[in-house]
């Protein structure tokens, strides 16, 4: 019995003091929010003692970080995982990576993150003293988006452990004391979450170059004779003033429309000009479709509604995005000359919608059209900028919720490409990691 004892000394973990140092947190960049700086604290546990050839495991454990979750948003269960790197020193030098499982009940806004314990294995490889010191660490949060936190010491940081580490044979004595950790770990808040970003097409097989042609010059692109089909409207500058999920934003945007004429039918594609960026985080594809309502005027009245295909692929966070051409097909009502302008913008994604409508329009194109049965004048299209077939209000669709819809513009920046225009909503600054 005594000799069983004596095992169970040996072979118990190091007790180690807690440690705590200044921390810098680098919330994702889409974020819009600024750094953080805090405290971290941190257990280590290891054995106390082992020999030379041993693996042996090493258990990270955050018991303070430097922020709670911010204002922004709720975080599912399990969405939260914790990756660290562990500092190898004494008797042997190294970086030892440590990971934790994507493990976390649901964490509510404004209250402390829990990470899951972060675990790394290190074989031992001479004798002496072997220390183990805290270092950075990094958040993934996974929905609605994945986005990073990264988390840096700003002061050297103590060990917080040691092993003895012996040549081999009989058993050791010493070792820094490591404890087992006690209460709940916290961790970092991360942006959540996109957003929703979109991007911007260029090129369609029906579009032909604009040649700064006028769209009034309907004399010249009549659909009643001389067998024009293709019709090329100019490029016009709107004004759009968008509801997002956090906010208005007011932003100016170019935007072509084109026709082909197909019988009495015209199918309409609706450029935004000039517009390429790098998405500013992982987008996951078929997960942002663009449309819009096209005002008539002149001779029809009411809209016609187009619209582009959702991303086919998943997006890589630095990668170009694009939208692509919306088309449709406009089905004329009346007879005469008929202007089409671009009218409210909608973009959905991630469960939510933006919408941005014209503060004033101009006319893209303008065609000779003869009445089609069923056509668009008289119909239940408005003859407004198309704004009465739209609240202007942002809806909430599927399964959103507040929550969700905040999280979007912080993760995603929500950012909606118009034209050459970027929009960026960022969250106001009542957000900001605490």
């Amino acid at each position: 019995m005594l000799g069983g004892a004596g095992l169970l000394l040996a072979a118990a973990p190091a007790q180690a003091a807690e440690v705590s140092y200044k921390t810098e947190c680098i919330p994702p960049s889409i974020s819009g929010l600024p750094p953080v700086e805090g405290t971290t604290k941190v257990e280590i546990t290891a054995p106390a003692e082992a020999k030379v050839g041993d693996e042996v495991e090493v258990v990270w454990k955050t018991t303070q970080a430097a922020s709670n979750n911010p204002d922004v948003l709720d975080l599912d269960k399990d969405t939260v995982k914790p990756t660290g790197t562990v500092k190898v020193g004494g008797a042997q030098t190294a970086d030892l990576a440590v990971e934790g499982e994507r493990s976390n009940p649901p964490i509510k806004k404004n209250s402390p993150m829990v990470l899951s314990d972060m675990k790394g294995k290190i074989k031992l490889t001479a004798p002496g003293e072997v220390t183990l010191t805290p270092d950075k660490y990094n958040i993934n949060v996974s929905k609605p988006i994945s986005t990073d936190t990264k988390c840096s010491p700003k002061e050297t940081v103590k060990p917080g452990a040691t092993i003895k580490v012996t040549d081999g044979g009989g058993a050791t004595t010493g070792g820094l004391p490591t404890g087992l950790p006690t209460g709940l770990p916290t961790g970092l808040p991360t942006g959540l979450p996109t957003g929703l970003p979109t991007g911007l097409p260029t090129g369609s097989a029906s579009a032909t170059p604009t040649g700064g042609s006028s769209g009034s010059s309907g004399g010249d692109t009549s659909g009643s004779g001389g067998g024009q089909s293709d019709f090329t409207g100019k490029e016009v500058q709107i004004p759009y003033k968008c509801k997002t999920p956090i906010g208005d934003k007011d932003a100016t945007s170019p935007v072509q429309i084109n026709a082909k004429k197909d019988g009495g039918n015209y199918g309409l594609t609706v450029q935004f000009k000039k517009s390429v960026m790098d998405s500013p985080a992982d987008i996951p594809a078929d997960s942002v479709k663009p449309s819009m309502e096209v005002k008539l005027g002149g001779a029809d009245k009411g809209t016609v509604h187009v619209e582009g295909p959702t991303n086919k692929e998943a997006i890589k966070s630095g990668a170009p995005i694009n939208i692509p051409d919306l088309t449709g097909t406009y089905k004329p009502g009346a007879d005469g000359k008929s202007t089409l302008s671009p009218g409210v913008l909608t973009v959905k994604a991630l469960g939510t919608t933006t919408t941005c409508t014209p503060s004033k329009t101009e006319v893209s194109l303008e065609i000779d059209t003869a009445a089609q049965p069923g056509g668009a004048a008289g119909g239940s299209g408005s003859g407004s900028a198309g704004g009465s077939d739209t609240s202007g209000g942002l809806a909430e669709t599927g399964s959103s919720n507040d929550g969700i819809l905040r999280a979007l513009g912080l993760v995603a920046g929500t950012v909606i490409l118009l034209g050459g225009a970027v929009f960026t909503f960022l969250p106001k600054r009542r957000a900001r990691l605490r």
